[in-house]
């Protein structure tokens, strides 16, 4: 199968969102699609131009990115943290492997009633549910990636004199793993923002609050806006986290 060059594959994908975009607008204006259910593209800009004069779409997204940047800081640690150990330490990783595989299948959104007890309707309980939906994919990433690092290194660093547990950690098992962490990093950086709307729907004040109010009064306009603000600020992650990556990764192709 012949291959699509990058710049004729951008070409095709610009070209698909756009035939999309007019489609859904035709459909529209043609009594194909209700529009008292579903907005027009084309008023779309006006709405999002309305919500960042009143002021109400820079609140809005503040409060998420704060929301977001406390749960992934802390579900990117831990389980990173708790990844490696695992891997690592076999004693460790049998004491709690039946711990992992019973919490490991419970969705973000199941922990929301025990999130409230905990920490009442707060800043720190959206935070909370974030941290443990971007907690999981750190953890198998970083350790499925340090198991799977070449056992022949270890020995090398043993014949140089460095066997000892923090040795094999900082010189061996990290730079070895460190394309599996940093990809699964990245895959929890969406996983939050996929998280962080869940988080706030149960009155905490960010982008999930702001869409339910709308949805209430059938504003899908507004829903609109706000689904593809958070396209926009995964985006703007994703893209600085793949520079940040490849600075780190210097030595990998």
């Amino acid at each position: 199968m012949k291959s699509v060059s990058r710049s004729r594959r951008t070409g095709l994908g610009a070209l698909g969102l756009v035939a999309f975009v007019a489609l859904w607008e035709i459909s529209l204006r043609l009594g194909l699609l209700p529009g008292n259910l579903v907005p027009l593209p084309s008023a779309i800009p006006t709405v999002f131009w309305g919500e960042v004069v009143d002021g109400i779409w820079w609140e809005v997204v503040s409060s998420s990115l704060s929301h977001y940047s406390v749960g992934v800081a802390i579900g990117s640690l831990a389980g990173i943290a708790m990844g490696v150990a695992a891997a690592l330490l076999p004693v460790f990783d049998a004491l709690h492997a039946w711990l992992a595989r019973l919490l490991r299948p419970i969705p973000p959104l199941a922990w929301i009633p025990f999130a409230i007890i905990w920490f009442g309707i707060t800043p720190s309980a959206a935070a909370f549910i974030i941290s443990i939906g971007v907690f999981w994919i750190n953890y198998f990433a970083s350790y499925s990636a340090v198991r799977a690092v070449d056992p022949g290194y270890d020995e090398v660093a043993r014949a140089f004199g460095q066997g000892s547990l923090l040795a094999r950690l900082t010189k061996v098992s990290l730079p070895a793993a460190a394309p599996g962490i940093l990809g699964g990093l990245r895959a929890g950086l969406g996983q939050g923002w996929m998280t962080v709307v869940a988080a706030e729907l149960f009155g905490i004040p960010g982008i999930g609050q702001r869409m339910m109010e709308a949805s209430g009064l059938l504003a899908t306009d507004i829903v609109v806006v706000y689904m593809l603000t958070i396209a926009a600020l995964y985006a703007l992650f994703d893209l600085g986290f793949l520079h940040l990556q490849k600075r780190l990764l210097i030595w990998t192709p």
